[in-house]
């Protein structure tokens, strides 16, 4: 593997089924009464969140401290950057420190790929402005892999807001790189303008693409970073695009649904197939920690 994870385009595929499967193997540990393994004792790993986040933040801090790693989580609310300081200025305080590895969440495209030519550490992309989310796309693949066996020929369907979504870029390029074949679903509105380049599918119609997937992944529509108006109404959206109970009938009977989180219920996903039996939404979370325990051993070089 690389130093850094900041994209899921620098996966080959070795590399992501050696993190799945150092997942497996970590899984494992989990399910013991003591947790945690002496793996990274001595190293420091910083979460560094310039945009506020509960799952992703969480997740890093429970994977980095059950391998013993020590943790410093640094928000930037209530810190120096609240002061105007750059992100360069923070990134040469935290070598200072010594962090052996820097997971960052940023709200700019493309700040985590500059973090990394200032720091000696690795640093890992927890979401960077509407660019990718590797470590959410090997969360999901670990999933859907538990589920359903090898991703290879899989067919999975993305479906919403995806213009704006870090997850569906880095689902997209993982997901080919594991044989899967992905096809997205989406008002023209909320596609972006570079989709044709990606190694993919495109349809505007659901309905017609349900019965022949085997995994369905529902994003969140997200109003926050909307500045005009992609699509006539909440409720004409959900009609053409929400996943509700007569839609999940269409799936043949070992499809399964996911959402990265968090859910608009109601709007892209019914309460009722949010906690359906298809539903992987509660294990994803379970899954993250797992998966990106495997990424922090593997890049930081832990022993068992």
């Amino acid at each position: 593997m690389k130093r850094h994870l900041i994209s899921a385009a620098d996966l080959s595929r070795d590399d992501a089924l050696l993190i799945l499967d150092t997942a497996d193997e970590l899984a494992r540990i989990s399910d013991r009464s003591i947790k945690k393994l002496p793996t990274l004792r001595g190293r420091t790993v910083v979460n560094l969140f310039f945009e506020d986040s509960t799952r992703t933040r969480i997740s890093f801090e429970a994977a980095a401290k059950r391998l013993s790693a020590d943790v410093i989580n640094f928000s930037a609310k209530g810190s120096s950057v609240s002061k105007g300081e750059s992100l360069k200025d923070t990134a040469l305080t935290l070598e200072a420190m010594g962090a052996d590895a820097v997971v960052i969440r940023h709200g700019a495209s493309g700040a985590p790929h500059r973090l990394a030519g200032w720091v000696r550490g690795s640093v890992v992309n927890a979401g960077d402005g509407t660019h990718e989310h590797p470590t959410q796309a090997l969360l999901d693949a670990y999933t859907m892999r538990r589920r359903l066996g090898s991703l290879e020929g899989r067919r999975v369907t993305v479906v919403g807001d995806v213009l704006h979504s870090r997850v569906a870029r880095s689902n997209v390029l993982l997901l080919a790189t594991l044989g899967a074949e992905v096809t997205l679903v989406a008002p023209p509105t909320l596609l972006p303008v570079s989709v044709g380049s990606w190694p993919c599918e495109v349809s505007y119609d659901l309905d017609s693409v349900l019965p022949k997937s085997d995994v369905v992944m529902m994003l969140r529509v997200q109003r926050e970073r909307m500045n005009a108006a992609f699509f006539p109404t909440e409720r004409e959206y959900s009609r053409r695009y929400g996943l509700d109970r007569d839609r999940v009938a269409r799936l043949h009977d070992e499809a399964i649904v996911m959402h990265p989180g968090p859910m608009n219920r109601g709007m892209e996903i019914a309460a009722e197939v949010a906690d359906s039996a298809r539903s992987t939404i509660v294990e994803q979370v379970a899954n993250g920690v797992t998966t990106r325990m495997a990424v922090l051993y593997l890049l930081l070089g832990g022993d068992i």
